[in-house]
């Protein structure tokens, strides 16, 4: 009931996902990623602990084909479920499910992962892919979001629309980008307002909180106003 996209961007090491399906929430459950080694989306019906624990296993240095295979070994409900992986090299491996429903499989492209269930047909998957590929000039998140729009424009969820989401880590343990659209009728359009919105602010006050390499951050309010008008200003 859920089709996502997992990618690394090459000009700045990001790792993003992007998913929509007819369902409420969808952000809260399928994206998982681990900064700097590698992203999980957990779906079909969703085992939330396939992302949890595999977090951890990519923290332990492990690679996505063993990473797949030790979560649905654990997991008797396996056959309904959905899962795929993508480290930090953008080495790849799925699973899906004999029990989850048509339309669904898996694309493996350079550097991004597909997968879908409860689809339209295997378009929704072959047009992601073709528009990620097309946009690759595109600044990360908006890459990301277009090449959702091209899956859904090719029938999506057969369902229909609810929900979408945006998760992007960057170098930092926290998230550069965390978008969320829980239920709306047109989820991925929402998505796309709420992306240009976080550049007109929040692109720019993430740079001066607390990192590894700079603990304090910025905290002279001053010195952070100034820094965001004047990036504002160079957008005009």
């Amino acid at each position: 009931m859920t089709w996502s996209i997992i990618a690394r961007d090459n000009a700045t090491g990001q790792l993003g996902i992007a998913v929509a399906t007819k369902f409420f929430a969808v952000g809260a459950r399928v994206p998982f990623i681990a900064a700097r080694l590698g992203a999980i989306a957990t779906q079909a019906l969703v085992n939330p602990y396939y992302g949890i624990d595999g977090v951890g296993l990519l923290r332990e240095g492990r690679k996505p084909r063993e990473i797949v295979d030790t979560l649905i070994a654990a997991d008797a409900g396996r056959e309904s479920r959905q899962l795929h992986v993508m480290d930090a090299f953008g080495r790849i491996a799925c699973h899906t499910g004999r029990d989850c429903v048509d339309w669904c499989g898996h694309f493996e492209g350079d550097g991004f992962s597909i997968a879908g269930n409860m689809l339209a047909g295997a378009q929704v998957l072959d047009d992601t892919a073709g528009a990620y590929v097309a946009n690759e000039t595109l600044p990360f998140p908006q890459r990301l979001i277009a090449a959702m729009r091209s899956g859904e424009a090719a029938g999506g969820d057969k369902r229909g629309k609810q929900s979408a989401a945006l998760l992007i880590y960057g170098a930092e343990d926290w998230s550069d980008l965390d978008l969320r659209v829980d239920d709306h009728a047109d989820p991925l359009a929402e998505l796309e307002r709420l992306e240009a919105v976080s550049r007109a602010h929040w692109a720019h006050f993430r740079k001066v909180l607390p990192t590894r390499q700079n603990p304090a951050g910025v905290t002279d309010r001053r010195i952070i106003d100034a820094s965001i008008e004047t990036a504002v200003a160079g957008r005009k």
